[in-house]
């Protein structure tokens, strides 16, 4: 077996490994499943969500499903299709990983292994746990691998390219120190949806999932929506109620009070229903909690709006709108293809 076929099939047991954990968490009694694999897993998701308050086992268990489903041999071989992958210019490639969500710099950990490179790892704080076990388990399924990864708190040196994310500030000083090595700086972005007043009562519940889920914190969480003027809330509203527990997880809850304190004081307007609250805002990045909205006049206008606002988004969510959108509910579980800034990463790291 080639060594691109090794890394290729160790990955592909890493989704057959998260789809049976899902399973086995759904099913403990299920026979056919390493139970020690399974208690071993467990524990690092509690000790995940310890380190980090926001990553609940659901989000953590979540992503594993969403990684197992796109793991397999027919999809991991099908993206890599198109890539002339095969050849002895291996590189070494730094990669510094945002923390906001769990197992947020997978696709690019996944990228630099099955282009053939080696990567070299500075995790956030906030999300230190999970990539390292999951790191183990690809080295145990390929030994190959024992060489190719290696995670690192110090200062980055021995590397080839570089691929950074951060907020806008980080960003910046990213640039400037990185400006030596070919590299890719990804900045803030948030998703964005567009309402038409025509939507089902099915499309606005999915869209519930595409604000809610890791309570926003993402860059395809959907933080501002565009409406048309007029628009009337209520079936918004009704459509999301049933998402109403998330206000019992406490972070949530602290930073609900917080804010709708702000706004009161600063006599904002805002619409709320116990759990979220709605704030016209021309921004895009609304805080935990918080829902911006915006009116706009005609579909053509708002079609060129964000067109012009492109770089600042990740998704646009809609219903027969826009050539690139993503449907309701969806924008959380994205393609292998759908690379974060419309960055090849893979034909990134092939030409470096």
């Amino acid at each position: 077996m080639t060594d691109q076929a090794e890394r290729i099939n160790a990955f592909i047991k890493l989704g057959k490994f998260f789809r049976e954990y899902s399973e086995y968490c759904k099913k403990p009694e299920a026979i056919g499943f390493n139970k020690d694999l399974g208690q071993r897993t467990q524990e690092v998701i509690t000790l995940a969500g310890h380190k980090n308050g926001w990553f609940t086992a659901e989000n953590i268990l979540f992503a594993m499903e969403s990684w197992g489903e796109l793991l397999t041999s027919e999809n991991l071989k099908e993206w890599l299709s198109d890539y002339p992958i095969d050849r002895p210019n291996r590189k070494t490639v730094a990669l510094i990983m945002a923390g906001n969500i769990p197992l947020v710099g997978f696709h690019d950990f996944l990228s630099v292994l099955l282009s053939g490179n080696r990567a070299l790892v500075k995790l956030s704080s906030n999300d230190a746990v999970l990539l390292p076990f999951i790191a183990n388990y690809l080295i145990e399924q390929s030994p190959v691998l024992k060489n190719e990864i290696t995670f690192t708190d110090g200062k980055l040196e021995h590397f080839d390219a570089v691929i950074a994310t951060g907020s806008d500030n980080t960003a910046r000083y990213f640039e400037h120190y990185f400006s030596h090595k070919p590299h890719i700086i990804r900045k803030n972005r948030n998703s964005v949806a567009v309402l038409t007043g025509k939507e089902s009562k099915e499309q606005l519940t999915a869209l519930g999932e595409d604000i809610f889920r890791y309570y926003g914190l993402g860059c395809r969480s959907v933080s501002k929506v565009f409406v048309p003027k007029g628009y009337r809330f209520d079936p918004f509203f009704e459509a999301i109620y049933d998402y109403n527990p998330i206000i019992n997880q406490a972070k949530y809850a602290n930073n609900y009070d917080y804010n709708k304190a702000v706004y009161l004081m600063s006599e904002f307007k805002i619409l709320e229903n116990g759990f979220l609250m709605l704030k016209e805002d021309p921004s895009y990045s609304s805080p935990i909690a918080t829902l911006f909205y915006e009116e706009y006049d005609s579909i053509d206008g708002l079609k060129h709006r964000i067109k012009t606002n492109k770089e600042k988004m990740q998704c646009v969510v809609a219903n027969g709108l826009f050539e690139d959108e993503v449907d309701f509910g969806k924008t959380q579980k994205p393609a292998l293809r759908d690379y974060a800034d419309g960055v090849d990463t893979v034909e990134f790291l092939l030409k470096t």
